[in-house]
């Protein structure tokens, strides 16, 4: 069996020299950041009653930000309270969440914040952007949600957030999905939804982030999907053609590529991609019906097809890389580390 070898872990002299930075860094309250964020940008100027009118209610600010506090570190308006004496009641936090904290009014104040982020000099040193690791994690859900499910992995009842993190840490789309869907199908719609200035071109994942399908629609949409695949031995590779024969590597490959399927319907799988794109279709809804369809389906059939031909390129590409898989691993550790500091 061909097997890569096991990257190990380095020890370099700017890992030591950032440790002795870190202990340098003074501890900050999170509630401070906050506070400093909102004497910034004003950015709590975004939320308000429903209706449109002018916040009623008694140091408006302060109020949006202890709330922003309690829900966004998952502790809920009781316990948050608890912590906060006198100055903030339950009823306060969670009448200000229903009432004046939408889901549109906290993505816009959260678009602005990413954007002011993206113009910083400090977070260009640890990436451009341009390159995102898609990951989800579960989160303990109630049993009588409609997104709750019994997740086998976990053997607990929850949701799972799917989040793409950028390599400069910045979550660009997150979406909570049920336990046991396929999570590859979620990977499209959240570069396409980002709708930020800088725009993601190269997407990493773990294997539940690819499909041959996947593969494909990444293709056609101009993105490039680099995942870390466990048991990637076990997936064929195909050559180009039967009579194609390879000094070193041919044993590696067991099946060959259909072109003519994939020719007969290029202009389909064209219009479907820019559908996409333009956002009439959506990608999940379409990866899952495609997937229920897959033997009567001959579009989908093409699609994979194409598929199994960039997943060839890219694996081929990653065996013969050191650094490729160094860099995979790098992005994808970060979405890791991001989801333990969320949770």
């Amino acid at each position: 069996m061909f097997s890569t070898k096991e990257l190990q872990a380095c020890y370099t002299p700017d890992a030591e020299e950032l440790n002795r930075l870190l202990r340098r860094m003074p501890t900050r309250n999170l509630l401070d950041v906050l506070a400093n964020i909102e004497h910034w940008t004003h950015f709590t100027r975004h939320f308000g009653p429903l209706s449109g009118s002018d916040p009623k209610i008694c140091h408006a600010a302060e109020r949006y930000l202890l709330t922003i506090f309690a829900m966004g570190c998952n502790l809920g308006p009781t316990q948050a309270a608890r912590h906060m004496g006198e100055r903030v009641t339950p009823h306060m936090m969670s009448f200000v969440n229903r009432r004046h904290l939408s889901l549109e009014r906290l993505e816009t104040a959260q678009r602005e914040l990413i954007e002011l982020y993206l113009r910083l000099d400090l977070p260009k040193h640890w990436g451009d952007g341009k390159t995102v690791a898609a990951d989800g994690t579960r989160y303990d859900f109630y049993d009588n949600n409609l997104l709750a499910g019994y997740h086998f992995r976990y053997r607990k009842m929850g949701a799972v957030a799917y989040r793409h993190v950028a390599d400069n840490y910045i979550a660009v789309f997150r979406h909570f999905i049920p336990p046991g869907v396929w999570e590859a199908i979620y990977v499209i719609e959240g570069l396409l939804k980002a709708g930020l200035s800088v725009e993601a071109d190269t997407v990493h994942a773990d294997t539940q982030g690819q499909s041959a399908a996947v593969f494909a629609f990444t293709y056609l949409l101009g993105i490039k999907l680099m995942p870390r695949i466990r048991n990637w031995q076990d997936l064929k590779l195909y050559r180009a053609d039967a009579n194609t024969k390879y000094k070193h590597i041919d044993r590696l490959f067991s099946d060959t590529v259909d072109w003519g399927l994939i020719a007969f319907h290029w202009q389909d799988l064209m219009q479907v991609a820019l559908s996409i794109h333009a956002g009439t279709i959506s990608s999940p809804l379409l990866l899952r019906r495609f997937g229920s369809e897959s033997r009567r389906n001959r579009l989908f059939l093409a699609a994979q097809e194409l598929g199994k031909v960039v997943r060839t390129a890219f694996l081929l590409e990653w065996i013969g890389s050191r650094e490729l898989r160094q860099e995979i691993t790098a992005t994808t550790n970060k979405i890791e580390s991001y989801n333990g500091f969320a949770k």
